[in-house]
């Protein structure tokens, strides 16, 4: 009888929130249907398409739009299929069995599980009890434990901090490894590396069309850097990687800077007064410990009541996602935030009335 080999037998499929709820908080998704705002352009490209012929293998037109947007070369761009392809390319090729990749924790999960299925031995460095990055502890932990690589989110899911620029290149600069920085949620604050990706030959930073954007049902990613790397990124990719449909639509997507900039700056306003309430109801409700000050779309609050919180919204069809000791919320609607404070209000309430039973 066939067996499924040690390490698939230890892997579980990813678990986002299932089911239908009518206010969902929980994927750090837009809140704007981009189609709402260009379904005709949207249309258009998608009409344009020749479905009975493969997908440009190097995505030229989404790269163009891509390097366009970002005001940085073309050739130093790589298409794929989100960010998690890219991930999953970089840990299988660029390292190599039993290679050592650093993770820091809390962070996104995807690195380590992609990091393990690929046999590489996967380490990782705590953040300080404010959950912050210590670039410097960062680096003497690279340089002293002849790690391959180190990959990270800068700004941090689900922490919602985030590191700045100058520490970034001190990291990429004082290190001997592969610095790996994911920007996924960068367009909502100011401290991008971008522009830095040609000094450096050991840096690679990811991007997603997923966020700030709200183009997560496309799957498109890019990951930008040097020119060494940038070859070898598009040598061991899958020829047809990304499909026709998500190529048009994205390059006709991200010509529109101006519209995309202002949703994004719309969804930065909806985080900041989502997080303002939040801390208005920590005060209120001493169960609420802390409340992260956050430069992304999300807000990630510390709360021993956090399973409960959880539980109690989804009984209300609001979804949010569940963090062991810490819940995260993202930013949405005007009405989508009144109606997750309000029935937080409501819920600490409940359980600050049952306690003194």
């Amino acid at each position: 009888m066939y067996e499924l080999n040690s390490k698939l037998k230890k892997i579980e499929p990813y678990d986002p929130v299932e089911g239908n709820y009518q206010i969902r908080l929980d994927a750090n998704e837009s809140f704007f249907n981009i189609n709402d705002n260009l379904k005709d352009k949207i249309a258009e490209a998608v009409s344009n398409v020749q479905l009975n012929r493969y997908p440009d293998p190097m995505a030229a037109e989404a790269v163009k739009a891509f390097a366009e947007y970002y005001g940085i070369p073309e050739k130093s761009v790589t298409a794929a299929n989100g960010s998690d392809e890219l991930i999953s390319i970089i840990t299988s090729c660029f390292l190599e069995t039993d290679d050592k990749i650093l993770t820091l924790s809390p962070d996104f999960s995807m690195y380590a599980f992609y990091g393990s299925l690929y046999e590489l031995n996967v380490e990782t460095l705590p953040k300080e009890a404010s959950l912050h990055i210590s670039i410097p502890k960062v680096i003497s932990y690279c340089n002293n434990n002849k790690i391959k690589a180190v990959i990270f989110s800068n700004p941090c899911n689900p922490t919602s901090l985030g590191v700045t620029k100058q520490d970034i290149i001190k990291l990429v600069k004082n290190v001997f490894c592969l610095v790996i920085i994911d920007e996924a949620y960068m367009d909502f604050w100011d401290q991008s590396i971008l522009d830095e990706v040609e000094n450096y030959d050991n840096l690679i930073v990811l991007k997603t069309c997923s966020k700030s954007m709200g183009l997560a049902g496309l799957r498109m990613g890019f990951a930008v850097a040097g020119d060494t790397i940038t070859t070898a990124l598009r040598s061991v990719k899958s020829p047809y990687n990304t499909d026709s449909i998500s190529q048009a639509v994205c390059g006709a997507v991200l010509k529109e800077k101006e519209l995309l900039e202002d949703l994004c700056v719309q969804i930065v306003e909806s985080r900041k007064a989502l997080q303002e309430e939040i801390l208005a109801l920590s005060k209120k409700y001493v169960r609420l410990e802390k409340v992260y000050d956050s430069v992304t779309n999300f807000v990630f609050i510390k709360t021993s009541l956090s399973k409960e919180l959880y539980e109690r919204l989804l009984e209300r069809s609001i979804a949010i996602r569940f963090m062991g000791s810490y819940i995260r919320i993202t930013a949405g609607t005007r009405e989508e935030n009144e109606a997750v404070v309000k029935a937080l209000d409501e819920i600490l309430g409940e359980i600050e009335r049952e306690d003194q039973v």
